[in-house]
């Protein structure tokens, strides 16, 4: 599918990751095509599926959110039916804001926004440490975090096409 990408779909792309909000006609300025042929090339990636929504950056200290941290979590033994069950526990997390299921020494890493250190305490306890499947959990606090506003182009060639 990446490949599928030429010069002027990586343009709109960058662009839209850096503000999702811009209207059509200033997206089409900005990439140098039509608003209508601009408009056209949008909804063909969200048919494609490679832009799957926009979405806000909200400040985590508005709602309350005093710490963040990543949780390790090792389970007791590995089968689809204990994975699944597993991920629809997290899913289920009102404090998750995501996770990853790795390989090595653990099975997950899980991100968690939280009030404050005993909220944390709590979720360990009761979300984790309970669980069967859990063997073993071991949390580490974020101090600083920052993400990208637009994903690498690995794989793509931004000069074809256009």
């Amino acid at each position: 599918m990446a490949t599928d990408l030429d010069r002027i779909d990586v343009q709109i792309l960058d662009v839209l990751q850096n503000d999702g909000r811009l209207s059509n006609k200033e997206l089409a300025s900005q990439v140098g095509l039509a608003p209508s042929s601009c408009l056209e090339r949008v909804r063909r990636l969200q048919e494609r599926g490679v832009i799957r929504g926009f979405h806000a950056d909200v400040s985590h200290q508005a709602l309350g959110i005093g710490l963040e941290a990543l949780i390790a979590i090792r389970l007791d033994r590995h089968s689809r039916a204990r994975i699944d069950a597993f991920l629809d526990h997290l899913r289920s997390l009102p404090e998750l804001i995501g996770f990853f299921h790795v390989a090595g020494a653990n099975d997950f890493l899980v991100h968690v926004a939280l009030r404050d250190p005993s909220h944390l305490r709590d979720l360990a306890l009761d979300a984790f440490s309970q669980r069967e499947e859990v063997a073993h959990i071991e949390t580490s606090l974020i101090f600083y975090s920052e993400r990208r506003s637009s994903l690498p182009h690995v794989g793509l060639d931004p000069s074809v096409g256009g």
